[in-house]
């Protein structure tokens, strides 16, 4: 013996055309920009706040040491401990391959100095340029992305 199914009792049954886009759970993030951003590092928040954004931003940041030591490069990791002294994060530096581990305690200063290279990169700008070109005459148009760099 089997339970009921839907197909037997069609009368429960609607079927409407649903639009696709209104079927979007959760919208998508805009990214704000930070490229040229200074941020302010007065307390233990702003820092973990700043730091945590230099590890999602995709460009270089340079860090300021409290020792004056300055280093350019692109943070890959970060851990956060319970104190700024035990949150460290990990950058390989622009003009070296030695990857540095630099505790949060020891940052004095953070600039978003580098360019975010997938900036305005988004598949909608993508789409946008593509049919403002096919629609201005242009051809020999592919659907391949641009590059990068």
């Amino acid at each position: 013996m089997t339970g009921p199914r839907h197909a037997d009792n069609p009368s429960q049954i609607e079927i409407s055309p649903q639009n696709p886009d209104s079927l979007e759970v959760a919208p998508g993030r805009m990214r704000e920009t930070i490229e040229g951003w200074v941020p302010d590092l007065a307390t233990e928040e702003e820092s973990r706040e700043a730091l945590e954004k230099a590890f999602d931003y995709r460009g270089d940041v340079t860090i300021t040491t409290k020792d004056g030591k300055k280093i350019e490069g692109y943070i890959f990791d970060r851990v956060s401990g319970p104190t700024l002294v035990t949150s460290f994060v990990r950058v390989l530096p622009r003009d070296s391959n030695q990857r540095q581990k630099i505790a949060y305690a020891d940052i004095s200063a953070l600039a978003f100095t580098g360019r975010d290279p997938a900036a305005g990169k988004s598949w909608e700008a993508w789409v946008r340029k593509y049919w403002e070109k096919k629609a201005s005459g242009e051809h020999g148009l592919s659907l391949e992305p641009e590059s990068l760099e």
